[in-house]
């Protein structure tokens, strides 16, 4: 294992110091999928020193080619301890990278290739894959969040999602409930953003409350979303962001969370429920009856779990190897 590296050139290590964990991400591109990835990654850079590198994932032909050859490039990086990657886009190249390279592989999400091919697998619990010595279920998906020291308690956050497979839209239903809540808020202040999925007429009918400010999702930079979970007290979600409902129990606000109709069959619909039942969401319809939220006493902080996880496991391996 190498020693730290800066645009391609190593740095000696302090004495006495051991060398940084080498963690390299494979990207497909997907923020959502990269965010995931690098919440572990950052998540190992905070339980041990790591040195974390990025490479994008490569056409699967190529893939398949590096994989059959034995022969992938890895640029200048020092060779690797993990090679992590999120989406069926990342596999093949995972898989090449470590054939090439060596290091273990960790699989983020339910792999599109049997699992038994990867190292380690850390799954959403709601894909209801049992764990086991190669396996973690995780609550929801990874993410790059910590929780805030302080926050403002005069200021929530709205998140809202749109059309998708797991809840049956309806944005009259969705600008009703969040109306009452601006009706029987007036001394908090609002930020409401969209996402791509919303529909583009969705803002025009909440535009005149004097407490809240409505940013589309296209005028928001990358940190902007971190940056308000962190100061926000209250933070209220569509059920369809599942993620978005993960990453504001890990920033540790009070989480509510919109009334859809869910489809039956849906996985991310079994994990919302799950999370009203254990009392760390409240669902509308609650709100309305008690007025108020049900605290987060706990913060999520899955990505630190895996890290423990992961470096437990690969210390076993190195005792088992000698």
């Amino acid at each position: 294992m190498s020693g730290t590296w800066i645009q391609g050139r190593p740095l000696p290590e302090p004495a006495g110091m051991p060398p940084p964990l080498v963690v390299w991400v494979v990207s497909d591109g997907k923020p959502g999928h990269v965010n995931q990835s690098l919440g572990l990654a950052e998540a190992l850079t905070r339980a041990t020193p790591t040195a974390i590198h990025r490479l994008p994932a490569m056409p699967a032909w190529r893939a398949w080619l590096g994989l059959l050859l034995k022969r992938v490039p890895g640029g200048t990086f020092p060779k690797p301890d993990l090679i992590v990657g999120a989406g069926h886009a990342t596999h093949l190249t995972l898989l090449a990278l470590q054939r090439a390279h060596g290091g273990r592989s960790v699989v983020l999400m339910k792999p599109s290739l049997p699992r038994r091919c990867f190292d380690l697998c850390i799954l959403p619990r709601h894909d209801g894959i049992a764990e086991d010595a190669h396996t973690l279920a995780t609550a929801g998906a990874l993410n790059r969040i910590q929780p805030a020291a302080a926050r403002d308690a005069g200021h929530g956050l709205i998140l809202v999602g749109g059309t998708s497979p797991h809840f049956e839209w309806d944005s009259d239903a969705v600008q009703l409930q969040i109306k009452s809540i601006l009706a029987r808020t007036p001394d908090t202040r609002w930020t409401l953003t969209t996402s791509r999925r919303t529909p583009a007429d969705f803002v025009g009918a909440l535009q005149a409350f004097p407490n809240l400010t409505v940013i589309s999702h296209t005028a928001t930079p990358p940190d902007w979303l971190p940056a308000q979970l962190a100061r926000s007290s209250t933070v209220w979600v569509t059920p369809d962001s599942a993620s978005m409902v993960f990453e504001a129990l890990t920033a540790g606000a009070d989480v509510g969370v919109f009334d859809l109709p869910v489809n039956p069959k849906s996985r991310v619909g079994r994990a919302i429920a799950q999370l009203a039942d254990a009392q760390r969401i409240t669902r509308f319809v609650h709100w309305c009856a008690h007025g108020k939220l049900h605290p987060n006493l706990h913060p999520l902080a899955e990505a630190d779990r895996c890290a423990v996880w992961i470096l437990d496991w690969l210390k076993k391996k190195n005792m088992a190897n000698g």
